[in-house]
């Protein structure tokens, strides 16, 4: 069992809170039981300093950090900041309070971004710039006053339950320091924590008589845990090596630790049904249903069709109660908020409001009885991709079959499509406001600021409303910092945030310094790429990484207007696909601004860049931003070459696809340019965390197939887990025979293990700026840009495994 010495030295203070809770009296118990949970205030000091240390080392005694009762701040929580009454030269300049540790952290943040003009994002978006901080000694005073922020919810929540898949799986503890960190710094007391929970249950099945042996074929490959947990799959990528089950298991020690020491509240699992085959024998009364096929290409019983455990069989509470148990003797009581999603993506057999009644009742029992101050936390998800079956009397089946207090919804699109306004604030149960974002960890420039900035205020101030919290559930991070920062901000604002003047302070801290053109740049990008309003739920689906699997002979223009021909509709897929028409048979990418806009930012942004030599935050927007110009361009000369190929011109044909196939090759001369959208690291951390020869290979497996084939395939068909599904062959086009051979490459090269860099070369600038002058403002000259990459840097090392996968390989 993992000791938290320190919970055993916690001093419970009762602090006299106000009679009237308002709306948050329904979850006030909850509220003043994770609060008796919290770290001493001289451990959560000392994990502030810790996250200083760590940020800004040269400054650490310029700050004096103090943890502050919740009475300070009328029973919430809060930060303040002041400047310190100086009893020596060398002594602390400024005193930050806080409720906790993560109020201190964010009190620091807002400190330095906004009186110091610094910032801090991921390393992988362009790190920190901390150039901007004075030296000790002069850091600037506040207003005698000083300052006081609350926090208008009591939570900001942090992940998603793939996020663990496509963005943490290859996480040491170094790296997962770093991100603890980054929460403490961006406000968040609610993340999610569910790092090496195959360990748990490897404990809990062993109970039930399931050998290890058994679960090899239940656990999915590193790369593919999140998906095997929701019952989506089983074995695709393991089986689990013994090692890597007990190196998850002190990895999530360690995490649950750090954000104990900072006065979070983990979020752990719970159990939904999802059970190995094995239990069918050993149990063959029990209410078990195979479920269905999930996009495999054939029905492959290896990895199709996973088991349901019934919520009304009473062995589905006996499992959950055994495994919040066997949680609690290894990690201590370090939470009482559970996640569990057994409906997601997965409607009960019944829309009988009863019914569900009666399945929402056992699966609260299920992790109540386990731990009986237990709350459950859903993802709303289902509400919004499976509305046809959770209509309002099935929702309330859902959310009323709890105790009032015991169960909290995630709103988990409002950002773009909000259930809250639809479902009378989710029928009186407490929710939190969420910006989803990001699908699969894709990489595109992508935003909604208008909806960020005003979404949880208005919700917040609505008639009868249940919201008690914000929350960031990003299927993949590491992407759009600008949109992160200000959803981060959200959380302790009670106003709408004027985004125009609020970028303008964002561009000078990212930078360090003023750049007019850059702001104005800005300024563009706000308005077009961080604007969208169409309510697509995806948004990478340029042409140059989709698999190039459909048939060119089919007409796709009849019927699309001058406006879809720049590209409009995504095409057919999967539920989280549920807003567009598709007008043709030709997969559609996805455009919702004017280009030539863009194209204007880049311009200016490239004219900014002498005053921003040498920094690593202006590097990567100056990439991402140069990509993304690249890639819009690529979708409208696709469409050229296979207009040329439907009229048989053969000269243009070649023409179009020769430009399209060169930009390939330079967006892939671009993103070398930038260590952060490199392939080589992704393949070399999954290496890192193996032991041996054989994980090394099956790591370097999961890496290489989940950002390419992703799923199974056989020799004619692709995996159906991308972006449109095969059409027809056509008899003026050999499909099959060309799906052979690109399925094949593709299979051979997850299967290799070459080397690709893991340190970037070239000049960005320079390249942008060749790649701008020769592709875009020459409207792609036929001149190749063969001959600047060689001058900037020797072309010879590839980075990326073959022009079938385009960006994607190199911008995991």
């Amino acid at each position: 069992m993992l000791k938290f010495k320190y919970l055993f030295l916690i001093l419970i203070l009762t602090f006299s809170l106000p009679v009237a809770l308002s709306k948050y009296e329904v979850i006030q118990p909850l509220l003043q039981r994770l609060d008796s949970k919290r770290a001493p205030p001289s451990v959560q000091e000392a994990a502030a300093r810790g996250v200083l240390k760590r940020l800004l080392p040269t400054h650490l005694s310029s700050f004096e950090f103090k943890i502050v009762s919740k009475d300070v701040c009328g029973g919430d929580n809060c930060f303040m900041i002041n400047n310190h009454n100086k009893s020596s030269q060398n002594g602390p300049e400024i005193i930050i309070r806080g409720t906790t540790a993560v109020e201190i952290a964010s009190g620091l943040h807002w400190y330095l971004k906004y009186w110091c003009g610094a910032h801090v994002s991921w390393d992988k978006t362009g790190g920190i710039q901390t150039a901007s901080v004075p030296k000790p000694g002069s850091l600037p005073l506040l207003k005698d006053e000083g300052l006081k922020i609350k926090r208008p919810v009591p939570w900001n929540y942090y992940q998603n339950v793939v996020t663990s898949s496509y963005s943490y799986v290859w996480w040491d503890w170094e790296r997962w320091e770093k991100e603890v960190d980054w929460m403490a710094l961006q406000g968040v007391n609610l993340p999610l924590a569910f790092t090496g929970q195959e360990a748990i249950w490897q404990k809990v099945f062993k109970d039930f008589n399931i050998s290890s042996e058994d679960l090899n074929n239940f656990f999915g490959g590193p790369a593919f845990l999140a998906w095997a947990r929701m019952g989506n799959l089983h074995g695709w990528g393991g089986p689990l090596s013994q090692n890597w089950l007990d190196q998850q298991l002190v990895l999530q020690k360690q995490i649950i630790s750090r954000m104990l020491e900072l006065g979070m509240t983990p979020v752990l699992p719970s159990f939904s049904g999802n059970v190995p085959a094995a239990l069918t024998k050993i149990f063959p009364s029990a209410k078990i249903t195979r479920l269905g096929d999930w996009n495999t290409v054939d029905g492959d019983p290896r990895w199709c069709c996973t088991y349901l455990l019934d919520p009304s069989d009473p062995l589905f509470v006996e499992i959950g109660e055994a495994f919040i148990r066997k949680q609690i003797q290894e990690y201590g009581d370090v939470t009482d908020i559970y996640n569990c999603d057994t409906f997601n993506e997965n409607s009960p057999p019944t829309s009988d409001p009863a019914y569900i009644s009666t399945l929402g009742a056992a699966v609260y029992e299920g992790i109540s009885k386990g731990d009986k101050d237990a709350v459950w936390l859903m993802q709303g998800w289902l509400f919004y991709s499976d509305s046809s079956f959770w209509k309002p009397p099935q929702m309330q089946a859902l959310l009323h079959s709890v105790p009032s207090g015991k169960i909290i919804v995630l709103d988990l699109f409002a950002d773009v499509k909000p259930i809250w306004k639809s479902s009378f604030q989710f029928y009186g149960t407490p929710y939190i406001w969420c910006m989803l974002h990001n699908f699969g960890g894709n990489i595109e420039m992508y935003g909604t600021l208008d909806s960020i900035s005003s979404g949880p205020v208005d919700a917040r101030v609505s008639a009868n409303s249940t919201m008690v919290g914000v929350g960031m559930c990003m299927e993949g991070i590491e992407q759009n910092p600008i949109v992160y920062e200000l959803m981060s901000e959200m959380s302790f604002r009670d106003e709408e945030v004027k985004v125009r003047e609020w970028l303008k302070s964002y561009s000078r801290r990212r930078y360090g310094k003023t750049v007019h053109q850059v702001d104005a740049a800005w300024e563009i990008l706000y308005h077009t790429v961080y604007n969208c309003t169409d309510g697509i739920a995806d948004h990478n689906h340029d042409y140059i990484i989709m698999f190039p699997d459909w048939d060119p002979s089919t007409n796709f223009e009849s019927g699309i207007s001058n406006h879809q021909k720049k590209i409009y509709f995504l095409p057919p897929g999967n539920r989280r696909y549920l807003f567009q028409e598709t007008l043709s048979a030709m997969p559609q990418a996805h455009l919702w601004y004017p280009p030539e806009d863009v194209v204007k930012a880049l311009q200016l942004f490239l004219a900014g860049g002498k005053n921003l030599a040498g920094s690593l935050t202006y590097r990567y927007d100056l990439v991402d931003l140069t990509r993304q110009v690249l890639s819009k361009l690529a979708n409208q000369v696709y469409i050229e070459a296979v207009t040329s190929f439907q009229k048989k011109n053969i000269d243009a044909l070649h023409f179009h696809s020769n430009k399209f196939l060169q930009l390939i090759k330079d967006i892939d001369v671009l993103l070398a340019s930038d260590d952060n959208f490199l392939l080589g690291t992704w393949l070399e951390s999954a290496k890192k965390l193996a032991v041996n020869p054989s994980e090394i290979k099956q790591y370097e497996w999961n890496a290489r197939t989940q950002v390419t084939m992703w799923f199974d395939t056989n020799e004619t068909t692709p995996s159906k887990l991308h972006d449109y599904e095969s059409l027809r062959q056509h008899e003026k086009f050999k499909l099959i025979e060309w799906q052979k051979q690109w399925i094949s490459m593709s299979n051979k090269w997850q299967e290799g293990n070459e080397l690709y860099p893991v340190k970037a070369k070239g000049d960005a600038l320079a390249i942008s700026q060749a790649l701008y002058e020769k592709i875009i403002k020459n409207r792609l000259s036929c001149a190749s840009l063969e001959v600047v990459a060689t001058s900037l840097f020797d072309p010879s090392s590839s980075y990326i495994a073959t022009s079938l996968f385009g960006p994607s390989s190199s911008s995991v």
